[in-house]
């Protein structure tokens, strides 16, 4: 694969999407869990696609249950509490595996095309962030604990503000 448009996700309504839907646009993708010492960062998500949607942001939440069985819920609870306890309008997808084998096809590429810190590929906690450029390339990966807001200083650079 050479870039993110060459891959599938179900979305969290169980619809098969293609990523090539947001060709020409800045993604910042996201694994995202509900039980986690990270979820307040949703609301921080769901403010940057709010302030930069409209100039080529999309945040696109993957659900991972990886971690510490920090998202046991199926996709009905884990749209109604991301609605409900943050007001999230950004897109999710279907619950996936983001290491081992089963890992899902995209996260299998993100990891290498972004790696982590000594060039590691294993995602480490949940909220890890991959910052993808309109042309579909990995431009940067982020830290679960680097905050949206932090990532919104390198948005002002990727997206001309």
């Amino acid at each position: 694969m050479s870039d993110i448009y060459d891959f599938n996700a179900r979305d969290i309504d169980g619809n098969e999407r293609s990523l090539a839907e947001w060709r020409g646009k800045t993604l910042l993708i996201v694994n995202v869990a509900s039980k986690c010492g990270f979820t307040p960062q949703y609301a921080g998500l769901e403010k940057l696609w709010r302030e930069w949607r409209e100039r080529g942001l999309a945040v696109l939440g993957f659900p991972c249950d990886q971690f510490g069985h920090q998202e046991p819920g199926d996709e009905a609870e884990i749209r109604n509490f991301c609605s409900t306890s943050y007001e999230v309008s950004f897109p999710l997808f279907a619950k996936i595996e983001v290491n081992g084998a089963d890992a899902h096809p995209l996260y299998q590429w993100l990891k290498h095309e972004g790696k982590g810190i000594l060039g590691s590929e294993a995602i480490k906690w949940n909220f890890t962030k991959f910052l993808v450029d309109g042309n579909g390339q990995v431009v940067k990966r982020y830290a679960p604990t680097d905050t949206p807001e932090k990532i919104g200083k390198e948005l002002e650079r990727q997206l001309g503000a």
